[in-house]
């Protein structure tokens, strides 16, 4: 089955960084993505990365101050995120099964994580 396992949340101040895994398991390989969900706003793609090729994709929103990647040696994909803002706080939570290879930033994917909640603060 499948199972992606999110990690990393926490508390930053703004201006610094945190570091967001998934562990996937039982899925081959394709587009994991990064999704977000703050109070009374709908769900928002993040980044995405093809992990048969390592192509990522990025919401003009984090572009330059996010960076996803996936381990060398083993299925785990990483959100490192720089320069957070106070608008950046929110659930986060990776995603795997994009239903749609043209819109990997879409919210169509099919398996989630549990969520890994990010909070920044001035």
């Amino acid at each position: 089955q499948v199972q992606l396992v999110d990690s990393g949340g926490g508390s930053v101040q703004a201006g610094g960084s945190l570091t967001l895994s998934c562990v996937v398991s039982g899925f081959g390989r394709g587009f994991i993505g990064w999704f977000r969900r703050a109070p009374g706003k709908e769900r928002e793609g993040v980044a995405a990365i093809n992990t048969r090729d390592d192509s990522t994709f990025y919401a003009d929103s984090v572009k330059g101050r996010f960076t996803i990647s996936q381990g060398k040696s083993n299925y785990t994909v990483y959100l490192q995120m720089d320069s957070l803002k106070e608008e950046d706080t929110s659930m986060y939570s990776c995603a795997a099964g994009s239903l749609n290879v043209e819109r990997p930033l879409g919210l169509h994917y099919i398996y989630w994580g549990q969520g890994t909640q990010v909070t920044v603060s001035s």
